[in-house]
């Protein structure tokens, strides 16, 4: 069983599938540094807490959530400074955590 699989199948309340995780370079490097643990917010993701987004987006989330027809995005306030974006694709199959200065 990969990293990945064992991650995943601890997250209570999964409500998709998040495909395959991809970390961008800056969020890797963070997380390298000890300054940010993403499996919190990694879970918040795959539960539908779709985090700081206005009422409208959560909207489009769950719309997206229930069709299956749309990319789910969730931000995270991680610390005064840090944002944390987590984007998991229309079709389910990626699910990429980055920095906004990445997108």
């Amino acid at each position: 069983m990969t990293t990945e699989a064992l991650f995943i199948s601890v997250v209570p309340n999964m409500r998709f599938s998040p495909g395959q995780l991809i970390c961008t370079a800056g969020v890797d490097e963070l997380v390298q540094q000890g300054q940010l643990n993403p499996s919190m917010y990694l879970r918040r993701h795959l539960g539908g807490d779709w985090g700081d987004l206005s009422e409208g987006d959560r909207e489009l989330n769950d719309a997206a959530l229930a069709s299956g027809e749309d990319r789910l995005f969730s931000s995270y306030q991680v610390a005064p400074d840090l944002k944390l974006w987590i984007i998991t694709e229309w079709d389910r199959s990626v699910t990429t955590l980055l920095l906004p200065s990445e997108y």
